[in-house]
């Protein structure tokens, strides 16, 4: 009997193994070989970078004497020092600027909040090298506003400031209005009962209750400005900055090895930024319960009437950087011959890679919108949904969050080290559209990831349960259930890469060939070659093309959601 007992308790114990079934080993393959595109794509490229960075031009190992060169070289190390206080400079700015903009977008009862959110967006719109193109005809040396920079040259510190600013505030702006719009009005209900001062309230509950995506949007403005190419190539003049210098190095040196140094130089600041910024969010509380109370902006004429009279001079520098570049475009010959003419935008004519360009990058971004969003949506499932293989999962989310921290100079100097070398099977893809393709989607995984994550954790894992029990395969799950529920979030990591792909410079600016130039790198070389009217005419013309897609995406959106997304309604 005892032994009959003891048995029957071994038997409790015993760990029970589920049989894995054939749409596991169909799931975690799929898992592998997703696995095995971000291990190439990402993570053996930047390892071959940091090979070169310690190597001499002959290919043998020198440890850190290509480090000890770049330090004991004043121009070089003055560049880190720059780009760092740049970058700080600019991120205060932002983050002052950005917190009393979303203010007045959520606590207060400001009239034109629609107006004034469509305005911050349009600097999305664009690439970077726009903001510096406009910045040159209002205060370059035949700028219309010159004059007011007191004897100062907008080449330099103050240009590249100016224009990041431009450039970085609505991504800011998405981040703080988010952790403006999470709040709990019996906060608000329990300062006034307390009868504290409206500063000590601001103080005391606004201030705390934001203080993470505050934190948050610092360090994504930190990173974007201190690795971002475009403005400082175009107004940075003799100010050097990390990611000019790398862009010098590789084209103007055909110093691969100095390159690869800044690379790393570059990479250290932005993985500390990026990996400080995941561990405040981890230390993020709730701050709404299930008894929070939505809060009410009460109406305040002088609140009001200041916060709108904020928010139109922040709308019209938006609306007068764009204009501007708008203007330049269309005038004939600045600044002597102000009659209005379509010949900046005969592109043929021009040294930057013509029309072809722009339709390339047409090309590269749907490739990229449409591949990016089945690889990213589809591995963001299976390692949300997947069952078991604990550690293939979070290998996967954690090789897919890292590109977040890889600058895009870097991973396009790391793709020219890696697919560019002969005795790479995968040498073929380079200088074509398909090395262009995975470049981009690669630079832009992490935020398509988590909001492909955030989706699906929204949806009840009884779905799959239910599936599994009743024997349907799971990719017919997937395809009827999963992708009609979460068809918006589809949509917005399809038009975010779109969006990205048209504009993205950084990314790309080592890796085309003379017949896969891109529209933003046009804009680039036609700076260079001091085409400037040209080359904002170009950046106009990627500006229209992602207006035209929003709009699309928006109308789509809406039309789809009235059929897949009744049930959200009942």
């Amino acid at each position: 009997m005892a032994d009959t007992i003891q048995a029957a308790q071994a038997a409790q114990r015993a760990v029970v193994r589920p049989k894995i079934s054939r749409d596991d080993w169909i799931m975690r393959s799929i898992m592998v070989v997703i696995g095995v595109f971000l291990l190439v794509a990402v993570l053996l490229p930047l390892y071959t970078m940091m090979s070169k960075s310690v190597e001499d031009k002959g290919g043998g190992f020198i440890g850190l004497a290509n480090f000890s060169e770049y330090f004991s070289t004043p121009a070089l190390f003055n560049s880190a020092f720059n780009s760092l206080s740049i970058s700080i400079t600019t991120t205060i700015i932002i983050l002052i600027v950005t917190f009393i903009y979303a203010y007045a977008l959520t606590r207060t009862c400001m009239p034109f909040k629609w107006f004034f959110k469509v305005v911050a967006v349009v600097p999305l719109l664009t690439p970077s090298l726009l903001g510096g193109i406009s910045l040159i005809y209002w205060f370059g040396n035949q700028g219309v506003l010159k004059e007011l920079l007191l004897g100062e040259k907008i080449y330099g510190p103050i240009g590249i400031t100016m224009g990041s600013a431009y450039w970085v505030f609505p991504h800011a702006l998405m981040i703080v209005i988010t952790a403006l719009s999470i709040t709990d009005a019996r906060l608000y209900e329990a300062s006034d009962s307390l009868r504290a001062s409206k500063l000590k309230t601001f103080f005391t509950v606004t201030i705390p209750g934001c203080k993470y995506g505050l934190i948050s949007a610092g360090f994504v403005v930190f990173t974007l400005i201190f690795t971002d190419f475009g403005v400082p190539k175009v107004v940075g003049g003799n100010y050097n900055m990390l990611a000019t210098d790398i862009y010098k190095q590789v084209i103007g040196q055909q110093n691969f090895q100095m390159g690869a140094v800044v690379s790393v130089v570059l990479l250290v600041p932005a993985v500390i930024a990026f990996s400080v910024d995941r561990i405040v969010q981890r230390k993020q509380i709730a701050l709404l319960s299930a008894r929070a109370v939505p809060y009410t902006p009460k109406p305040s004429r002088g609140r009001d009437l200041s916060m709108l009279a904020f928010c139109s001079v922040i709308a019209i520098i938006i609306i007068a950087m764009i204009g501007m570049a708008q203007y330049a475009a269309l005038v004939t010959f600045w600044p002597y011959n102000l009659e209005f003419s379509l010949a900046n935008y005969d592109f043929d004519v021009m040294d930057g890679g013509g029309w072809e360009a722009f339709w390339n990058s047409i090309e590269m971004a749907l490739y990229t919108a449409l591949f990016g969003t089945i690889i990213v949506f589809s591995g963001a499932y299976l390692m949300e949904k997947g069952r078991g293989f604990t550690t293939g999962r979070s290998i996967l989310h954690m090789v897919a969050i890292t590109p977040l921290a890889v600058p895009g100079m870097v991973l396009g100097l790391a793709y020219i080290f890696f697919f560019n070398h002969p005795d790479n099977p995968l040498h073929f893809i380079y200088g074509t559209m398909t090395i262009l393709v995975v470049a981009t989607i690669v630079h832009f995984y992490t935020v398509s990831h988590l909001t492909a994550v955030t989706a699906l954790k929204q949806m009840d894992p009884e779905f799959e349960s239910v599936s599994a029990s009743l024997k349907t395969p799971f990719y017919k799950t997937f395809a009827r259930v999963t992708v009609p529920v979460c068809l918006p979030a589809v949509f917005d990591i399809s038009i975010y890469l779109f969006l990205n792909a048209m504009t993205t410079v950084s990314a790309v600016v080592f890796l085309y060939a003379s017949d896969t130039t891109l529209a933003s790198v046009a804009v680039l070389n036609m700076d260079d070659a001091g085409d400037v009217a040209p080359a904002a005419a170009m950046a106009m013309m990627i500006a229209y093309t992602c207006a035209a897609m929003r709009i699309a995406h928006v109308v789509l959106t809406r039309g789809i959601a009235r059929k897949t997304q009744a049930w959200r309604h009942q």
